[in-house]
């Protein structure tokens, strides 16, 4: 079942995931559509969100009853969870998650791969799972921590309680709240497309500091060569 619709519009492609039924939750083979389509993406810009009252609910708790407590298999779940994640965090594409309901376990860890988290004020984010025994395994406990601290991550993932828009700004879970969340896809979709790029490049780069300053500095150059004219325009 395709549950990912795709709209691409001027600069900005809209990735839909499109089960509102579910909540939005992802089987495998939403998962896999929803990977195809980042990956198909052309456009500077990928606008991420949910049809309906949902963001994304995480992983269809039908599909992973029917891994039927097989170890392998739930691993195997897992591991496509996670690279559908880093397919979103290693898109060339600028990512931004437009969160206008509940995002919830592995639709939050879905969000957290995106470059950029806006909430709708009535958005809401949770990873339950721990009150029934399982927890979001699609690479949230990594990026969890690095975008609220890992305080504020052990208290969220092991209470499974839900936070409102509000809280999830203080915490780091989003970083703006917007009545409509695309205006800042548009809004970043407005500016110079190769610096979109390369500064997504720089600031996602995990190497250690001398090489990511020596890279910054590189792409600097390659930037004022590129734009000369502009910059020449600004001065005038």
């Amino acid at each position: 079942m395709i549950d990912v619709d795709i709209d691409a519009d001027r600069s900005v492609r809209t990735v839909m995931i499109d089960r509102p039924e579910a909540r939005n939750a992802l089987t495998v083979d939403g998962l896999e559509s929803l990977e195809a389509a980042i990956e198909a993406a052309d456009e500077p810009v990928i606008y991420l969100r949910g049809r309906g009252s949902a963001f994304c609910a995480g992983a269809d708790l039908a599909a992973v009853g029917g891994l039927d407590g097989d170890r392998d298999r739930a691993v195997e779940f897992a591991r496509l969870g996670q690279r559908v994640a880093r397919t979103i965090e290693d898109s060339p594409a600028v990512v931004v998650a437009g969160i206008d309901g509940p995002a919830r376990g592995g639709g939050l860890e879905l969000a957290l791969a995106c470059d950029v988290r806006v909430g709708a004020p009535d958005s809401t984010y949770g990873e339950p799972g721990v009150t029934f025994g399982l927890f979001g395994a699609w690479g949230g406990t990594v990026r969890l921590p690095r975008a609220v601290g890992d305080g504020n991550a052990l208290e969220f993932a092991l209470s499974g309680r839900a936070v409102d828009a509000e809280e999830a700004l203080r915490m780091g879970l989003i970083s703006r709240i917007e009545d409509d969340p695309r205006d800042v896809a548009e809004e970043i979709a407005s500016n110079a497309v190769d610096t979109l790029a390369v500064l997504k490049r720089r600031i996602r780069d995990d190497s250690e500091r001398a090489t990511q300053e020596r890279r910054e500095a590189q792409a600097f150059g390659d930037l004022v060569e590129a734009h000369a004219d502009d910059i020449d325009a600004l001065l005038e």
